[in-house]
C-alpha cells in the first residue's frame, strides 16, 4: 500500500491515525486527493469509502458535500453500511437473492427484505482494498473477489481508479474487471451528496433542482424489484427531463413514489450509443450555488433521495436525517440477471468489464 502523500492539514479536518487499523489481516488508511484548483477528496481503502469532497460555493467557501464518517470504526459500524462506498459485485437488488446463469442457479445472501442488495452484507463496501496513490490527484484500488463470495461465481479481479481532474473540479471513477468464470458484474459508487454541505442537522435535498437525461425508467414493486416494464416518465412525477426540485412531487400519491418511500428508481439513460460517456444528470443547490453534473458510460442511473436515512451522526458531529442526501448511482438496471430483456450484466472469461463515471462540481451565481 502506497500512502506517501501528506494527509494532515487537509480541508476536511480528518486525521490519518483515526483511519489506521488492521481488519482481516489488512491495513486500512486515509488518503487525500488534491487538484490544482484546490478541490480535495478524502477516501479510505475500506470499501473505497469517500469520506469528504471539499468544493467551493458561489462565494468561494469550501464545504464537504458528501456524507461520510471521521474514523474507520465509524465507517465499519455505520448505520448506513453503503454510505458513499464502492458497491459490488452487483449494485442494487437481485430478486430473492437468486439468478440462473448458463443453466446454473446461484443463491446469494439475502440482506434487504426478501432480496439481495448491493452485493450482500460483505460485498465490496465491506472489504479492505489494496491502495496505491499514484499522484497527488490519483489513487488506484485493487480487489480480488473470490469464486463463491456472497454466492457470486468466478474469481473477479477488480481495478478502480479515483482521479481528480486538474483543470476542473471533477472526480473521475474508472472501473475494470475480469473473471475466470461466467458471472454478473454491476459496479457503482454510492455517493450520498448534499451540495449545501454537511452540518448538524444536514439540510434536506428537497430544494435541489435536478434534471435526468432519461425518457424512461424501470418501475418497481412493493419490495423495490423492477416489474420488468420500461415505462415513460412523461406525465408522471418521475419526469426530470426538464428541471424540477426534488421536493416538488416526492410526496405525491403516485404508486411508484409510495413503493420507494420517495425516489429510489433506475432511470434508463438516453445514450448517444451503447457505452458512450454522456451527461446523465445535473443537480443545483440554490442557497450555496453549487452544481453537480454526472456523466457515465452506464445504461442507467439510480436516483435515491436518502429516504431511509434516520438522523445518525457522521463526520464532525454532522447528522443525516431522512432526505438529507441525493444519490446518482451509475449502473446496470436492478435485477438484470432475472430480466433477460434488460441490457446484460454478464461478464465472461476473456472479456473486460469497463465503466467510467464522472461527478463534476461547479457553481452557478
Amino acid at each position: 500500500m502506497n500512502n506517501t502523500f501528506p494527509t494532515e492539514g487537509n480541508l476536511s479536518g480528518l486525521s490519518r491515525k483515526d483511519f489506521q487499523k488492521e481488519i482481516n489481516n489488512k491495513e486500512t488508511d486515509l488518503f487525500i486527493l488534491k487538484n490544482k484548483k484546490g478541490m480535495e477528496v478524502a477516501v479510505t481503502n475500506y470499501g473505497c469509502a469517500i469520506l469528504a469532497i471539499m468544493v467551493p460555493d458561489k462565494d468561494g467557501k469550501y464545504a464537504n458535500v458528501v456524507l461520510g464518517h471521521d474514523s474507520i470504526d465509524h465507517v465499519v459500524n455505520s448505520p448506513e453500511p453503503f454510505l458513499s462506498t464502492t458497491i459490488g459485485r452487483y449494485g442494487n437488488r437481485i430478486a430473492k437473492g437468486k439468478f440462473t446463469l448458463y443453466g446454473e442457479e446461484h443463491e446469494l445472501t439475502i440482506n434487504n427484505g426478501p432480496n439481495s442488495l448491493h452485493g450482500g452484507p460483505t460485498g465490496f463496501h465491506a472489504r479492505v482494498w489494496d491502495a496505491d496513490q499514484l499522484a497527488e490527484n490519483i489513487i488506484q484500488f485493487n480487489y480480488v473477489s473470490a469464486d463463491g463470495e456472497e454466492g457470486f461465481p468466478g474469481n473477479l479481479e477488480v481495478e478502480m481508479v479515483y482521479r481528480l481532474e486538474e483543470e476542473e473540479n471533477a472526480l473521475v471513477i474508472e472501473y475494470r474487471a475480469t473473471t475466470d468464470k461466467a458471472t454478473v458484474v454491476n459496479l457503482t459508487n454510492h455517493g450520498f451528496f448534499n451540495l449545501a454541505g454537511i452540518s448538524n442537522p444536514t439540510p434536506t435535498i428537497e430544494n435541489n433542482i435536478v434534471t435526468i437525461n432519461a425518457n424512461f425508467y424501470t418501475p418497481i414493486d412493493e419490495v423495490s424489484i423492477p416489474t420488468g416494464e420500461v415505462a415513460k416518465v412523461e406525465g408522471t412525477p418521475m419526469d426530470f427531463t426538464t428541471p424540477h426540485t426534488v421536493g416538488e412531487r416526492i410526496n405525491d400519491k403516485f404508486q411508484q413514489l409510495i413503493n420507494g418511500a420517495g425516489y429510489d428508481h433506475c432511470y434508463v439513460l438516453n445514450k448517444i450509443e451503447t457505452g458512450s460517456l454522456d451527461l446523465a444528470a445535473t443537480c443545483f443547490e440554490p442557497n450555496s450555488g453549487r452544481t453537480m453534473e454526472v456523466y457515465t458510460t452506464e445504461a442507467g442511473v439510480q436516483l435515491y433521495t436518502g429516504n431511509w436515512l434516520n438522523g445518525f451522526e457522521g463526520a464532525h458531529g454532522a447528522t443525516f436525517p431522512a432526505r438529507s442526501a441525493i444519490c446518482f448511482e451509475a449502473q446496470c438496471f436492478p435485477d438484470t440477471p432475472n430480466k433477460p430483456h434488460f441490457p446484460s450484466a454478464t461478464l465472461l472469461p476473456g472479456d473486460e468489464y469497463q465503466q467510467v463515471t464522472i461527478y463534476k462540481f461547479g457553481v452557478e451565481k
